[in-house]
């Protein structure tokens, strides 16, 4: 693997891995991952523990019934059922076939599409300890009344962490690094990443911030947002609580 990751992941974007096995798609992705240029050292201990759920869908614009999406809200409904919490760090992984993206506010909007549907056909109340607004400094998105930090990947991202060969939506369990942050693991790996990073990319992420700063959110579609940005996304009055609540300050 000793081509640079920048190229590897231009040479598998041209491969039209849209049309090929969901295994080739899965084997591009932990490809990416493991590349030694690759910075985020959560994603590369998830992908070697072989702690990655992974899943291929088609259309991440697919809001029809029992489509792409309604299919991701069950098997992330599911996930967030089964998966322990307090266990070794973990991610739900989808990935998609189409549409691929030609920019940054495309792939963004297709993102918040499809948390939007995902939210809509949610029954379950809003997680525990996070907010629901996404203008909310301790936001996190929630299914099946599980919170999740959202990571966007797309092969036309700026930064080129976030330059998966195909659209790719990563869920995160958020009580994760509320038990990192806990035992100190979260800081350093923290800090590790921002500077594998700005090796890769020569400047660090603008969209980097903590939780508590400003709105996860703004991290979610890997796009450098302006100050007056506002994410596209209304959460249902019905299914959040009437006073969610929000972790403090100094989370």
């Amino acid at each position: 693997m000793n081509d640079p990751l920048e190229e590897l992941l231009e040479e598998r974007a041209a491969e039209d891995l849209g049309d090929r096995p969901g295994s080739d798609i899965v084997a591009a992705l932990e490809e990416m991952v493991a590349h030694p240029e690759f910075p985020c050292l959560g994603a590369r201990s998830v992908f070697r523990r072989d702690a990655a759920t992974l899943v291929v869908l088609d259309d991440l614009a697919d809001t029809s019934t029992g489509g792409s999406l309604d299919t991701l809200g069950e098997v992330l409904a599911q996930y967030a059922h089964e998966v322990d919490p307090d266990g070794d760090l973990v991610s739900f992984v989808a990935c998609f076939r189409g549409p691929v993206p030609q920019d940054e506010q495309t792939f963004e909007a297709l993102l918040w599409g499809a948390l939007q549907h995902l939210h809509d056909t949610d029954d379950a109340p809003w997680a525990d300890g996070v907010a629901a607004d996404p203008e909310n400094p301790h936001f996190a998105f929630s299914v099946a009344g599980t919170a999740f930090f959202v990571v966007g990947l797309h092969p036309s991202a700026s930064r080129v962490a976030r330059r998966a060969p195909l659209p790719t939506l990563v869920f995160n369990l958020h009580s994760q690094f509320e038990r990192m942050r806990a035992d100190g693991g979260y800081l350093r790996m923290r800090d590790t990443i921002r500077r594998r990073d700005t090796e890769l990319q020569g400047s660090l992420n603008p969209m980097v911030s903590d939780h508590g700063e400003t709105s996860e959110a703004r991290q979610y579609a890997g796009r450098a947002v302006p100050d007056d940005w506002t994410p596209p996304f209304e959460p249902d009055p019905d299914a959040v609580p009437p006073s969610s609540p929000v972790a403090p300050d100094e989370r």
